[in-house]
């Protein structure tokens, strides 16, 4: 709303902004017929004396155009702004400190964090204060994230504030992802290796995703990899929904077999050229079926996620040089033990700095698999560390890796 005069009413605006009568967020407007609007805060207008002499009308500009300093603010700056304006002159450093400085968001939702805007005064204001919050970050629906359920699921705990459903679509590397935020979990943080998995050659190959999710390695696997098919594997029944979706959403969906239910139960054997273990902290209950879903004559690829505790390290960290996809069975020596050729020293460098107790869990798991597919089959196997790469920090110390590993029979 903005109160309009002749250009009379300027001298006035020093004024009104002394008594906190106009809006910061727009600039004054020229009108037609040689008048000049003053953006009045709506709730401020029964506050407003102007003298007799001085003509103006209350007119509504549908979009005002903002002031220099509202269009130097950040998204996080306006909406601490809003919510002052909101409780009037109540704030304290308590409230300063509720405010959120990021959300996660997803097309016309924003997620805020488990802590944001909790304070008792909040909670007077109803449902004004998510319509602000909407507002000011250029949202229709605003959630808050809650604690994990710790149900085997991951489940998410998450309250819708404003709005009817919680089903949104997400747009990520070109892939369309929908899902219920408010029954689905999606991991921002783990852009890099959805970026990585993209970019592996998998053309024709065979795939089968152990903990599929909402999709996060299936889609790319599928629309960028060039992976022929895919078994996704997901025990979630919301995730199953929204894996669906999803590959509709990607026209993928005549590449990829949804195995609803716990993936340790999998009937599936000697079918896939690549397996996907994406689960943390430890992806190791499923590491017996990703050996029987290998084929057997030809293994694969296993790409494994675990939580790595790192201890600080005095000394400086070696470098891993291992390129993707470039180890193999030959650089093993006779025993099947994981080695590197000195020739692939400085070549290179495909993750973060390698260090020693991500080295060791490497090899350690290279062992275990190697064990468990000579049980399996009856017949040596040799296992290749091709890269190892560290995805996101987890908690202090405690790294988020992904081993690749290459498993190959020994031919008589």
């Amino acid at each position: 709303p903005a109160a309009g005069g002749s250009d009379r009413a300027l001298p006035c605006r020093e004024c009104l902004e002394e008594e906190q009568l106009l809006d910061a967020r727009y600039q004054l407007q020229q009108l037609p017929g040689g008048r000049v609007a003053l953006p009045v805060l709506e709730e401020k207008l029964s506050q407003l004396c102007l003298p007799a002499e001085m003509p103006c009308e209350l007119v509504r500009i549908q979009e005002p155009v903002p002031s220099r300093a509202a269009r130097r603010r950040t998204p996080a700056q306006q909406l601490r702004d809003e919510l002052r304006r909101l409780l009037g002159g109540t704030w304290s450093e308590e409230l300063e400190r509720d405010v959120p400085h990021a959300w996660q968001r997803h097309g016309d939702l924003v997620l805020l964090s488990e802590d944001s805007l909790k304070a008792a005064p909040w909670e007077r204001l109803g449902s004004a204060l998510w319509e602000t919050v909407a507002s000011a970050l250029g949202a229709r629906r605003v959630a808050r994230r809650g604690r994990v359920m710790p149900d085997g699921m991951r489940t998410p705990s998450v309250t819708l504030l404003l709005g009817q459903d919680g089903w949104v679509e997400h747009v990520d590397n070109g892939i369309r992802y929908t899902f219920d935020v408010t029954k689905c979990m999606f991991s921002p943080g783990n852009i890099t290796e959805k970026l990585r998995v993209a970019s592996l050659p998998c053309s024709g190959e065979v795939l089968v995703d152990l903990y599929a999710g909402i999709g996060y390695f299936t889609l790319p696997f599928l629309v960028h990899a060039g992976a022929a098919f895919v078994h996704a594997c997901e025990w979630n029944s919301h995730a199953v929904e929204a894996l669906h979706r999803t590959l509709v959403l990607n026209g993928v969906q005549d590449r990829c077999h949804i195995h609803a239910g716990d993936s340790r139960q999998l009937e599936l054997r000697d079918v896939a050229d690549r397996v996907n273990l994406g689960l943390i902290p430890s992806s190791e209950e499923g590491w017996p079926v990703a050996c029987r879903v290998l084929k057997k004559d030809t293994g694969g690829v296993l790409h494994i996620h675990h939580n790595v505790e790192t201890p600080p390290a005095p000394a400086p960290l070696q470098t891993l040089a291992v390129p993707a996809e470039r180890g193999s069975a030959e650089a093993a020596g006779s025993g099947g033990e994981a080695q590197h050729s000195p020739g692939d020293i400085g070549k290179e460098t495909l993750g973060a700095r390698l260090r020693p107790e991500w080295q060791r869990w490497a090899e350690a798991t290279a062992t275990r698999i190697r064990g468990l597919l000579a049980e399996l089959h009856g017949r040596p196997w040799r296992t290749s560390v091709l890269h190892i790469e560290a995805v996101k920090s987890y908690a202090p110390h405690v790294h988020h890796l992904v081993l690749d590993l290459e498993c190959r029979p020994v031919l008589p």
